[in-house]
């Protein structure tokens, strides 16, 4: 296949995009929010709800523009939207499975009478920690992909994931 040209500046602008929203769905959202709400207490526990609220909206959004950006327009764009979208659809996945196993806990102890600790251990072991591991592992990947599309470079394997080019 032909070699992408050198994307302008446009172009650059247009694919840090995707993964500045990422990022800072990551850090702004799920690391400082989270904290700067659990640091308030009980008090504020209600807060919570702002961050899947916002790290919801976050990735609809990149799953919306993601899926109407046109590779025509911009092959460099379209790849770097694509691999937002890529591990956007990780990190809703280990969302997921935080939801699914504090209903779950939620569930035993309402319903079979398990102890409210078992369930914290349970929840922090098998939801939260996952979730705090996936997102600072994404965090160091998106900053990585971030500095490509500052670079104006694709990584090879996007390239061939997303444009199906061979070596």
């Amino acid at each position: 296949m032909a070699e992408m040209a050198e994307p302008q500046e446009h172009e650059i602008a247009a694919a840090k995009r995707p993964h500045d929203l990422f990022l800072s769905n990551l850090i702004m959202n799920h690391m400082l929010l989270f904290a700067a709400i659990a640091a308030f207490g009980q008090t504020y526990i209600k807060f919570f709800i702002l961050v899947p609220v916002f790290s919801i909206s976050v990735l609809a959004y990149t799953f919306y523009r993601s899926s109407t950006i046109k590779r025509e327009d911009s092959e460099f764009v379209y790849i770097h939207w694509q691999i937002a979208r890529r591990w956007s659809n990780l990190f809703a996945g280990v969302l997921l499975l935080f939801a699914i196993v504090a209903t779950l806990g939620f569930l035993a102890n309402q319903y079979l009478g398990l102890m409210k600790e078992a369930v914290y251990g349970i929840i922090g072991g098998l939801g939260i920690l996952p979730t705090l591991l996936c997102t600072l592992v994404l965090i160091v990947i998106e900053s990585d992909s971030l500095h490509h599309a500052k670079g104006g470079e694709v990584p090879k394997w996007a390239r061939k994931k997303f444009l199906g080019e061979e070596d």
